[in-house]
């Protein structure tokens, strides 16, 4: 797959991902957004060491390519998105390399507020290596941006009154650390917090929320101050992770049933956007309060566009990008989800493992990665569709396991809906790995499901001789 994936850049520094690169896409980018009228653009980074480095030569090869820079400094990715709104710029670029290892580091790019996906990513590689680029001679001028996030915020939520709650915030040293503990206190909230020394070699854990083993020291300290909330983040603070005052884990779906009942009961018939990983109960409880439900493909951008497509107030991701458009801008800001949650439980007072325990009760697995090389993996998963959806047709058992497929979703990678569950099978868009996740009524028929798709992964990996 390479640097140019399908909604960002991204690669290990110094193989992958070289200062030459970084200067390269800034000579590419300024090339595309200068034939669209743009002039200005902003440019933030994350706390990686290799950040500045990278920001650096960007910088060099926007300017040279003829674009004025805004450098709002060290900061989260949402915040080069609000920047897009709240400044007189035509585009912004952020450095990340977001929830990955410390060795990687990429580009989240926009043209005007859009976010560059799919074939616009490959547009800009296509100038890169067509080597012709625009000139000019730009000018950088420096905005740090934070304050006036924090104000936005502040008046946004002023109606808030969170006196009473308890907050743990895990910033995973991570550029959440700049940010999430001042904007939660601003709330009122008791806010306690963990790891937000901003540290680009991720010391204490890795800063992805999905991870359980990235939420343990978060359930531990909720758990030892009587806390009523625990928010985690990823490294550059566009995806939340929740623990409830019981020490659980509310994964993306859940939280997203949260926000929607509270969006859905102030503006009835909304549309509501999740992706193929999340339950079956959201998209169900979405529908029985009146709501339309749509299940759409894995990736920011690509959630973020669709959301624009249907006029959407609400969409979230497993991963816990959640993008609120309701009284927002529509992007996916963990800050942000993280006041709209805190809202919730200031106003409905109750325990937040309470907004979600009617949901029917189910089995379901966390995400499954499994390591696939990028230059395979979308093969392999179609060998694996292809399989699945020629069964399903025949309406025979799968193989040997006695389970039929009733349906199959295949808006990206394959979702096999059997009687009582589902399996998932999908390539990583950001990662050299497969994402798999299984959800039955009973752990009996979960096993069974997980075992049959399981063993056609397996058999696909044996004819591609992994």
């Amino acid at each position: 797959m390479g640097l140019f994936r399908e909604y960002d850049i991204r690669g290990i520094v110094g193989s992958e991902l070289t200062d030459d690169h970084a200067e390269q896409i800034g000579r590419a980018y300024a090339t595309l957004t200068r034939g669209k009228g743009l002039k200005t653009v902003t440019v933030g980074r994350d706390g990686r060491l290799s950040s500045p480095a990278l920001r650096e030569r960007l910088v060099k090869g926007l300017t040279e390519g003829g674009l004025d820079v805004v450098d709002l400094g060290v900061c989260p990715t949402p915040l080069v998105y609000f920047s897009l709104f709240h400044l007189p710029v035509d585009g912004g670029i952020m450095i990340t390399g977001s929830h990955n290892a410390a060795d990687y580091n990429g580009f989240k790019l926009c043209v005007g507020k859009e976010a560059l996906h799919g074939n616009g990513i490959q547009e800009l590689q296509r100038i890169v290596e067509r080597g012709q680029f625009s000139s000019g001679q730009g000018t950088v001028t420096s905005r740090p941006i934070i304050p006036d996030y924090l104000a936005y915020l502040k008046q946004s939520f002023s109606h808030v009154q969170a006196g009473h709650l308890r907050v743990v915030v895990d910033a995973g040293n991570g550029a959440a650390s700049l940010v999430a503990g001042e904007a939660v206190a601003q709330l009122g909230c008791q806010v306690t917090e963990l790891y937000c020394d901003l540290d680009g070699r991720f010391p204490n854990h890795h800063p992805d929320p999905t991870v359980v083993e990235n939420l343990k020291d978060l359930i531990r300290k909720v758990r030892e101050t009587g806390a009523h909330l625990g928010i985690g983040y990823d490294g550059d603070a566009d995806r939340i992770g929740a623990v409830d005052e019981k020490g659980n884990i509310l994964w993306g779906d859940r939280l997203l049933v949260i926000y929607a009942r509270d969006i859905l009961a102030a503006q009835p018939g909304s549309t509501i956007i999740s992706e193929v990983k999340a339950s079956q109960s959201l998209y169900d409880d979405v529908a029985k309060r009146g709501g339309k439900a749509i299940m759409w493909k894995t990736g920011h951008s690509l959630i973020k566009a669709k959301m624009k497509e249907e006029q959407a107030a609400l969409a979230g991701e497993m991963s816990g990008h959640m993008f609120f458009a309701d009284r927002y801008f529509g992007y996916d800001d963990a800050v942000y989800a993280s006041c709209r949650l805190i809202e919730i439980l200031a106003k409905g007072r109750k325990p937040l493992s309470s907004l979600v325990s009617d949901l029917p009760p189910s089995c379901v697995t966390p995400e499954i990665r499994v390591d696939c090389p990028d230059s395979v993996k979308f093969q392999l998963v179609q060998q694996v569709r292809s399989k699945l959806v020629a069964t399903a047709q025949s309406q025979q058992p799968l193989d040997h396991t006695g389970l039929t497929i009733r349906n199959v979703v295949t808006i990206d990678g394959i979702r096999a809906v059997f009687d009582d569950g589902w399996g998932l099978i999908r390539a990583s868009n950001t990662q050299p790995a497969l994402v798999l996740r299984f959800e039955a009524s009973t752990d009996a028929k979960l096993q069974a499901i997980r075992a049959a798709i399981e063993g056609e992964v397996n058999q696909a990996r044996q004819a591609l001789r992994l």
